[in-house]
């Protein structure tokens, strides 16, 4: 496969190409970050990204949306574009703010009670503070 050809694919597929690269630097936040706060903002980056790759895979080119406003035009699969992908990023989007929102109240209340938001950090203090 000659580099021209690789390009026209990449470029046909950029929404999905895009969501991947989002979805790796949120991976490298999560993996490469001591601190709480950069994992929660890096967990954000990859709901994104998911969220990106639904909406990407659920748009075809050419359909209308899946609401019947003429009744004379048929109810077929051909005509409307499959509603299932945008339930499905509405319904992770809730799920996504709730954890986001659960993520940041733990890391203030853990930042409150250690004075760190350092992953290491914390675990040596909460151990110390067993002893």
């Amino acid at each position: 496969m000659d580099i021209n050809a690789m390009l026209q694919m990449l470029h046909a597929n950029r929404f999905e190409t895009a969501s991947v690269l989002l979805f790796v630097v949120g991976l490298a936040g999560m993996v490469f970050n001591r601190n709480l706060f950069k994992k929660v903002v890096s967990m954000g980056f990859m709901d994104s990204a998911i969220f990106l790759f639904l909406t990407s895979s659920g748009f075809v080119e050419g359909r209308l949306a899946p609401i019947v406003t003429n009744p004379a035009v048929p109810a077929s699969a051909e005509v409307y574009s499959n509603p299932l992908p945008a339930g499905l990023v509405l319904t992770g989007i809730v799920v996504s703010v709730s954890f986001t929102a659960f993520g940041l109240a733990l890391t203030q209340r853990l930042y409150k009670r250690y004075g760190s938001l350092n992953i290491d950090e914390i675990m040596m203090r909460a151990q110390k503070s067993e002893d």
